[in-house]
């Protein structure tokens, strides 16, 4: 190394050192000169000028690829560039994740879920823009998935990080990466209310004032970034021409009952197919044949490439006609049968399309496949019903809004963010009581099949999700590696009752583990069970441990879940239950711990 290089190296670290001293002196200012509340909500503005600018990255991205790649596409035959250009997206991003990233990134929500519940709200640094550059090549390419989940990924991380750099605890670090999945969602839809909503139905977090107000400014400052650079027009252009009479209030609740068994398809067949794809253990497998069945599919129906919220425009617009251009099916004139089985089709197979571009490698999320699949649901219904001789005349794109607040409620479990999202991104502000209606209709009837939505069912059935409930949400931030207590005295099988007697003197509790040579817990002796001979010397030296030992209720395994704990001190009524690690003693666990942990946690994940 030469002189030079040795000194720049030295001023660099000399510039490190400073900016450090001079970050922790303002860390000590900001505790002592403003309140956590207010700096709080300061940080909550940061992320929310941060998540909305990369929300105009990522669409922007999305519309640039896309736009340079089927500019030029025919729209009155098959294009067989269909075939090609979302085979290429999952193999770039299937090489980008996993040679470039090294790390999964798909299931944003998920995995955001999963940080908040079980990684102390903490996301890695690169998911601020891995998902944005994975979900746009995705996507631009022609993938079948939304940009919403990878949005919320990145707003996460944003307020994860945001919340690391500046020391704040777990408890605010939740809320961070809460106003950062809120802000997403507001950036990338304009919708702010729904950004709010989304955090508190599907992300879960509690509706308190100190999580409110920083979602409100996060969404809020999100939403203007994006007015501020695109115009403040919506996202979906919609007139209302037919005014809702209450005379199709019958078929508004027909509709939610539809919604809702569309969803519960929607749902089932996903984890049906991703469960396929992930018992594929070669990569080049699971993209050959996503990409194949993508591929096919898009050529056969090409409303399908992307997000494919052109076609939901075209139906909102009432003139269903556009969907078929570009594909092999296109004619002049299409008569009402055709474009009732070409929408039905599609209706069911967007399902496939999703899950074979997340499962071949893409990056991408299942929020606007159930806005595009409501829509389409929407429209079926109203327009089959118009065409199979009841002249009944429903306003098919009144029906088409509708349907996508009824399947988005049902998918995702948030009735009310579906409501406000359809409403904000449209403008349909006057069609909120059927919003209502088939939204709650729809949720009521997938919950009856279907108690977690897409995003939470891996997490339940792993035991790993914050739910809704409070105590089960303060038991999934409990550890039992934090209320183990060690302070038992051993004692060996071989052990008389004399040596019984000098090891209780010892102690102050009433339970004694029986641990043989290797520290395999074999039993366990309760005081009250020897106090009618521990006073007889005459039983000291005929009288040993593993005589008058017994074995202990259950046994919890040291990996155990804090709700499994719980549900064993449950069955048994005991108080107090050894831990093991592989049969070996490590400990006693008792419900009076527990409860007072759960007590210290819930205070302070609840301080307002």
């Amino acid at each position: 190394m030469t002189e030079g290089n040795a000194t720049a190296n030295i001023n660099a670290r000399s510039g490190r050192r400073r900016w450090n001293d001079g970050f922790l002196r303002f860390l000590v200012w900001r505790e002592k000169h403003i309140k956590e509340k207010t700096f709080v909500m300061l940080l909550a503005l940061v992320v929310g000028i941060l998540c909305g600018t990369a929300a105009l990255v990522l669409k922007s991205l999305i519309h640039y690829i896309s736009h340079m790649l089927t500019q030029n596409m025919s729209i009155t035959g098959g294009n067989y560039l269909y075939f090609i250009y979302p085979v290429v997206g999952i193999v770039i991003v299937g090489i980008y994740v996993r040679h470039v990233v090294k790390d999964n990134i798909s299931h944003g929500v998920t995995r955001v879920l999963y940080a908040i519940s079980q990684n102390k709200s903490r996301l890695k640094s690169h998911n601020i823009y891995t998902s944005v550059v994975a979900s746009s090549v995705t996507i631009g390419f022609g993938g079948s998935v939304g940009a919403e989940g990878p949005i919320v990924y990145t707003g996460a991380a944003i307020g994860s990080r945001v919340g690391s750099l500046f020391r704040m605890s777990p408890r605010v670090l939740m809320i961070l990466v809460g106003c950062g999945a809120a802000a997403g969602i507001a950036g990338i839809f304009k919708a702010p209310i729904a950004g709010m909503l989304f955090t508190l139905e599907v992300l879960m977090l509690d509706l308190t004032t100190v999580s409110v107000m920083p979602l409100l400014i996060a969404s809020i400052t999100s939403a203007t970034v994006a007015y501020v650079f695109t115009g403040y027009n919506v996202e979906f252009f919609f007139m209302q021409s037919e005014p809702f009479v209450t005379a199709r209030i019958p078929f508004v609740i027909m509709l939610g009952l539809f919604c809702g068994f569309v969803s519960l398809y929607f749902t089932r067949a996903m984890n049906v197919m991703e469960n396929l794809f992930s018992r594929m253990n070669r990569p080049w497998k699971r993209t050959a044949i996503g990409g194949s069945i993508l591929a096919v599919l898009i050529f056969l129906f090409p409303p399908l490439y992307g997000e494919g919220y052109s076609a939901i425009t075209d139906l909102l617009s009432g003139d269903p006609s556009k969907i078929v251009n570009g594909s092999i099916f296109y004619s002049d004139r299409q008569d009402a049968g055709f474009i009732t089985m070409f929408i039905g089709v599609i209706l069911l197979m967007k399902v496939f399309a999703t899950s074979a571009t997340n499962g071949g490698g893409g990056v991408g999320g299942t929020f606007a496949p159930s806005l595009y699949v409501g829509c389409m649901a929407g429209f079926f219904f109203a327009f089959l019903l118009n065409n199979i001789g009841f002249d009944l005349d429903l306003s098919t794109k009144n029906f088409a809004l509708m349907g996508m607040a009824g399947v988005m409620s049902a998918v995702m479990h948030a009735p009310l963010m579906a409501i406000f999202l359809t409403a904000e991104l449209t403008g349909g502000y006057d069609l909120f009581l059927p919003l209502l209606i088939v939204s709650t209709i729809s949720y009521g009837t997938i919950k009856l099949f279907e108690p977690y939505s897409i995003y939470t069912m891996r997490l339940a059935q792993r035991g790993e999700l914050i739910t809704h409930h409070k105590d089960k949400a303060v038991l999934t931030l409990l550890k039992i590696s934090n209320v183990i207590e060690t302070d038992f005295k051993s004692v060996r099988p071989d052990m008389n009752l004399k040596q019984m007697v000098d090891v209780i003197a010892q102690s102050n509790r009433n339970l004694f583990p029986v641990v043989a040579d290797d520290g395999t817990l074999i039993g366990v002796v309760l005081l009250d069970d020897i106090r009618n001979i521990m006073f007889r010397p005459d039983l000291y030296k005929r009288m040993y441990v593993d005589k008058f030992m017994s074995a202990p209720p259950a046994k919890i395994e040291l990996g155990d879940t804090m709700e499994k704990v719980m549900k064993t001190f449950d069955d048994t009524g005991a108080w107090n239950l050894p831990v093991v690690d592989h049969g070996r003693y490590i400990g006693f666990v008792s419900k009076s711990k527990i409860f007072n942990s759960y007590r210290r946690v819930l205070r302070h994940y609840s301080e307002d």
